[in-house]
């Protein structure tokens, strides 16, 4: 199993944003619970994509599933996020509150955290639900990598997250990124669901000043932007992208257990929790291509970091992660020999390179059938 197990405690600018420790204990499998609330079993209920919901993505940068995690899986996160904020669940990097500390003290301490899947095995299970990656491997796959979990626990009063785009932060090559967005509380726009514009997915990364060139290499008029993710629209200079969309953005609320997923590249952001006494949380998962490169969640000096994260669906070329705590995925499977475990390799034609796959039925049988053809009337 490959792991970074450097120790961070790390913030973004955003009150009670946090980065837990990386540091572990090695898991085993006794520390999953005996009775799961997810279906891994080869009998679940698989979700299939539909075509119209395959173009809505496409078109609009984003899909919403309705009911996708079950009731009971609800439940679970529910009493685990209360676990978690009471000091119940031991964290490294995440201090239990002090004895005194007063039940709306406790419940405004954090607004997200960020990568427990590498401490606690129900965000490493819930990163790599499999009706999850039922939809991603057909949006983004068949190969799917997962990379970065979020915790949101957005309490009353608690602040929004201005405009952003994920790619700005995790930037894969090629850009394949998505994000599942689990609502573990019914969200609206009292208690500040996510607004998303519709077709600005089309929009490139716009970088600030740190980062021109990371997303985009030969955009010569490609604005650069200041204060990402800022609440204040006037601060925020990616709003002046979202202008051109005006009128089109939407509200998107959502029913605990649907799933929203949504591209690197779209235009999205949230509102304060205005409500008297209603929590917005939510789980949220990225993903990636498994054959797109990347050195997201390296340190210091940037370098490939694949290795990091878990190989979640089909196959790929690059390293890969394991689960921490023996999640079922590709990564503990044994390797594919059918289509989505093909393989590219080089092969030597006299003078000349071509490339080819292990298993054509991966890409096009017929006319890999038709080139074998050709190749013996030659010969």
């Amino acid at each position: 199993m490959m792991r970074n197990t450097q120790q961070q405690r790390a913030t973004n600018g955003a009150i009670g944003v946090v980065g837990v420790s990386e540091t572990v204990t090695a898991p085993t499998r006794q520390q999953r619970s005996e009775h799961l609330t997810t279906d891994f079993s080869e009998k679940r209920d698989r979700y299939s994509v539909s075509v119209q919901e395959y173009r809505s993505f496409i078109a609009n940068g984003y899909l919403v599933v309705r009911g996708l995690v079950s009731v009971a899986e609800i439940a679970e996160l529910q009493v685990h996020v209360e676990d978690l904020l009471h000091g119940r669940v031991t964290v490294p990097g995440l201090e239990p509150p002090a004895p005194d500390t007063s039940v709306e003290e406790i419940e405004r301490r954090y607004l997200r955290i960020h990568m427990l899947h590498r401490q606690l095995e129900i965000h490493e299970r819930f990163l790599l639900h499999p009706r999850i990656l039922d939809v991603l491997e057909a949006l983004i796959g068949p190969d799917v990598m997962a990379m970065q979990s979020m915790l949101f626990i957005k309490a009353p009063g608690g602040e929004g997250q201005g405009y952003h785009q994920d790619s700005y932060y995790i930037p894969t090559y090629p850009d394949t990124l998505c994000g599942a967005w689990v609502a573990v509380d019914n969200a609206d726009e009292e208690n500040g669901c996510l607004w998303i514009t519709p077709g600005s997915h089309v929009e490139p990364i716009y970088p600030t000043e740190d980062r021109v060139h990371q997303n985009h290499a030969n955009l010569g008029d490609l604005a650069v932007v200041e204060n990402v993710s800022h609440t204040d629209s006037d601060v925020n200079t990616l709003s002046r992208v979202a202008a051109q969309y005006d009128g089109r953005e939407v509200s998107v609320p959502v029913q605990a257990g649907d799933v929203i997923f949504f591209g690197g590249h779209v235009l999205h952001r949230s509102h304060q929790n205005r409500s008297a006494n209603r929590f917005r949380r939510a789980f949220v998962g990225h993903y990636a291509n498994a054959r797109a490169f990347t050195m997201w969640g390296s340190q210091g000096t940037p370098q490939p970091s694949n290795h990091q994260h878990i190989l979640a669906r089909g196959s790929t070329h690059l390293p890969f992660g394991e689960p921490r705590f023996g999640t079922p995925c590709a990564a503990t499977e044994p390797p594919s020999q059918g289509a989505a475990g093909a393989l590219m390799t080089l092969m030597a034609e006299g003078e000349d390179m071509g490339v080819a796959p292990q298993d054509p039925h991966r890409n096009d049988p017929m006319m890999m059938t038709e080139h074998e053809a050709d190749a013996k009337r030659a010969e």
